[in-house]
């Protein structure tokens, strides 16, 4: 039997970051990962993270290639490709990461800290006593034979698989499956270019509702003429193949003429609202576990790790007061809603214009300026943006033809200020909690009602 303060399932960004933080304190720290160390840090997704992100949480740029090419602002084209919004925003500033270096660069900061590294480890299922997670079980993938690990609290860093979070008793009040219209199906590839772009340093989104319905293109310009490109797409009712997409409609452009595949894969990615609840009784969800994705353009990184750094804070302070009920490490939630959640919810409500604008309305209302950049800065921001009077007035006038596409604006932009005035209301402990959420169901149902009709 082996016996640790602490258990982090998944050696990802949050579970570094847990892991980095609990074993700084000198807590007797695991950190299981089912690939082999050596592997640990790659991963399909976008490889995108804002420069703000290393700074919020005090860690250096890492200086040994894990930053590829840095990124000045973003792209959006509309579906016809005739407008295009420039975003130019710190918050938007960054870099293109070598994502196994970098998650290299991450296990390392942990490991350093003491922390001890199971690879090759399957978590298979959590071991519950009395109400409480204190260990789980697990295979270790090189010798085949099952293995119990103890811990006085088990963090789920298992990204989007969720492999304790799905398994946890429903009466714990945590989440155990996810819509699968909040999951995009995603496919990327790594393509070496025969040529460098005059790519300006910008990561391009394409919208197009017939290529990537509910969802978008992204080609992001990596170092030395390479491009990570790829697709979303939300999977509600019957949804196209991502993969399938991919070839026929974006490796055909002139880009890609003559490129050559470097890497390729699919996944999948939670872009919703974060999980209501992220803690139990011995227990801490974190990372895409928790669906720690920002809804609009997918990136999780840095939520991710933020996520990872709150989940130790708060694990410190629960061993130091010989707590680990979810009362005591309700904090936790607290914590990650006021830093992101309120931003990453009103971002869920903004998700649902996009997800029934039709390519016409996008058109129209990129090129008229009824929906500006303005807008989408603010909204990626999470900051509130307003339609005033005169504003609604000089808007309507342009879009005569397109009034019930800013009639929806309107309705989102006031549900996703309702949202964020009720996540900034994150009941303080579990006893307003059921009351809370009720509310919640109803605020998002209202929305989805009225924006998604």
């Amino acid at each position: 039997m082996n016996n640790y303060d602490v258990i982090v399932v998944g050696a990802g960004t949050a579970g570094c970051l847990a892991a980095k933080t609990t074993a700084e304190a000198g807590l007797k720290t695991c950190l299981i990962d089912r690939k082999r160390r050596e592997e640990i840090g790659e991963k399909i997704c976008g490889d995108a993270l804002g420069e703000h992100h290393l700074k919020n949480l005090g860690l250096e740029k890492p200086q040994g290639g894990e930053l590829e090419k840095r990124i000045e602002g973003i792209k959006i084209y509309s579906p016809d490709l005739e407008t295009i919004f420039a975003i130019a925003h710190e918050d938007f500033v960054g870099y293109l990461l070598n994502r196994r270096l970098f998650g290299q660069w991450l296990l390392k900061k942990a490991l350093d800290e003491g922390t001890v590294l199971a690879d090759s480890t399957q978590c298979l299922e959590p071991i519950i006593e009395k109400s409480f997670v204190n260990g789980l079980q697990a295979k270790n993938l090189k010798t085949g034979k099952n293995i119990h690990l103890k811990a006085r609290i088990v963090v789920d860093a298992s990204g989007f698989l969720a492999v304790l979070r799905r398994k946890l008793p429903r009466k714990m009040g945590i989440e155990n499956e996810v819509a699968n219209e909040d999951v995009e199906a995603c496919y990327r590839e790594i393509r070496q270019l025969k040529q460098e772009t005059k790519n300006e340093g910008y990561c391009e989104i394409y919208l197009n509702q017939k290529v990537t319905p509910g969802g978008y293109t992204w080609i992001f310009p990596k170092g030395g003429a390479k491009v990570n490109a790829g697709l979303g797409i939300c999977m509600r009712g019957k949804f196209p193949n991502p993969k399938s997409q991919f070839y026929k409609h974006i490796l055909t452009r002139s880009l890609f003429e003559g490129s050559l595949l470097l890497q390729g894969g699919a996944w999948y990615d939670p872009t919703r609202k974060p999980v209501d609840n992220m803690v139990g009784n011995g227990v801490i969800i974190a990372g895409d576990a928790a669906c720690l994705v920002n809804p609009i353009h997918g990136g999780g990184i840095g939520p991710s790790m933020l996520s990872g750094q709150l989940a130790g804070k708060t694990i410190i302070e629960a061993l130091q007061k010989g707590d680990v009920s979810q009362k005591s490490l309700w904090p936790y939630n607290c914590r990650y809603m006021e830093s992101y959640g309120v931003k990453q919810a009103g971002l869920d409500i903004f998700r649902m214009l996009l997800l029934t604008c039709r390519d016409e309305d996008l058109n129209y209302g990129m090129k008229y300026r009824l929906l500006m950049e303005e807008d989408v800065l603010k909204a990626g921001l999470g900051e509130e943006f307003h339609i005033t009077v005169t504003d609604t007035a000089k808007r309507v006038f342009r879009g005569l033809k397109r009034i019930r596409f800013l009639n929806k604006l309107r309705i989102t932009v006031n549900f996703m200020k309702q949202v964020k005035a009720h996540y900034k209301h994150y009941p303080e402990s579990p006893k307003n909690f059921k009351e809370w959420q009720l509310e919640t169901d109803a605020l998002f149902k209202e929305a989805k009602s009225k924006i998604m009709e």
